[in-house]
């Protein structure tokens, strides 16, 4: 059974944060300029919680609050949902689909090691079979 540890062995790994007195509007912009739809947030290395696009739709826009006069400690999830190295792909999947969630950060003793996202397990879980697949061809032809 494939392991968290083997898909971030593949990944490159980017820890991106930021504080829980970010405001949200700065937050937002940390996320264009990376092309990622979740934050951490954290201080110093213990993780705080979690601040994604859909905590902005939620707990921002449908409030009528405003991006600039907003902290992330007030949107963000606290107390995220975590994995550690060596859960299964299949695990990260159940939890990801039972919680309606899409991302989930990887800690090994309080210290964070990464996030994995649910296009990050489906790039994965294909290019596994895809090997999979080349093996058992391989098998039968030769």
């Amino acid at each position: 059974m494939k392991t968290v540890k083997q898909l971030l062995d593949t990944k490159q790994v980017r820890i991106i944060s930021v504080t829980e007195n970010t405001s949200v509007l700065d937050a937002l912009k940390v996320m264009t300029e990376k092309n990622i739809s979740a934050l951490l947030v954290m201080e110093d290395s213990e993780l705080l919680g979690i601040f994604t696009e859909r905590d902005y739709a939620r707990k921002l826009i449908l409030q009528g609050k405003s991006s600039k006069d907003t902290l992330i400690k007030e949107a963000m999830t606290a107390d995220p949902i975590t994995i550690n190295l060596a859960d299964t792909i299949d695990k990260c999947m159940e939890i990801m689909t039972e919680k309606h969630i899409r991302h989930l950060p990887i800690v090994v003793n309080a210290e964070v090691k990464g996030m994995i996202s649910i296009g990050d397990l489906v790039k994965f879980i294909i290019e596994d079979q895809k090997q999979t697949i080349s093996q058992l061809e391989s098998y039968i032809s030769g």
